[in-house]
């Protein structure tokens, strides 16, 4: 478990991100055609963006800078994942014309759990936690961060120079 605190109100996450140096855990996600999106299906290099909603102002501003940093990025996919509707993810790519990365919904998976990242109390209990997750070619973990404060945005640069 670890604790994160949303504008200053603490609250437990279920389980543990898992360790760098670790083999990644396999997942299935949903893609904004309803089909299954899982880490066998990315070659190359991975990155997890995970957070709450798309909906919301910090989680809006990940996808936006990741699609940005993801166009320079060789042989890496960008996953952004939430528990939103695929419906919405893709109309919110659409709208913004983000084409940089890939969303897949944790709505009906055990993903967030797999990944120990899952709020289990609080205001957004059920939700994802913001979290950025490396995975190196060889499917092994190289970088985790846990952003304590979820309104808070990921430290972009520290998790994309684990890729090098």
């Amino acid at each position: 478990m670890t604790t994160v605190t949303l504008k200053g109100t603490p609250f437990e996450t279920v389980g543990e991100l898992p360790a760098v140096g670790s083999k990644a855990p396999e997942f299935s996600l949903t893609k904004d055609d309803l089909s299954e999106l899982t880490l066998a299906d990315l070659s190359g290099r991975v990155v997890l963006n995970v957070f709450p909603s798309v909906d919301t102002p910090t989680c809006a501003m990940s996808v936006r800078q990741f699609n940005t940093k993801a166009a320079a990025l060789d042989n890496t996919t960008v996953v952004c994942v939430s528990k939103d509707l695929p419906f919405a993810m893709a109309r919110f790519c659409g709208a913004e014309g983000i084409d940089n990365v890939v969303t897949g919904s944790a709505f009906r998976s055990s993903f967030a759990e797999d990944y120990g990242l899952l709020m289990k109390d609080g205001p957004l209990a059920g939700l994802c936690s913001r979290v950025v997750v490396v995975i190196d070619e060889n499917g092994k973990v190289v970088y985790t961060e846990q952003v304590s404060e979820i309104a808070d945005e990921p430290d972009y640069e520290k998790a994309l120079s684990a890729l090098s």
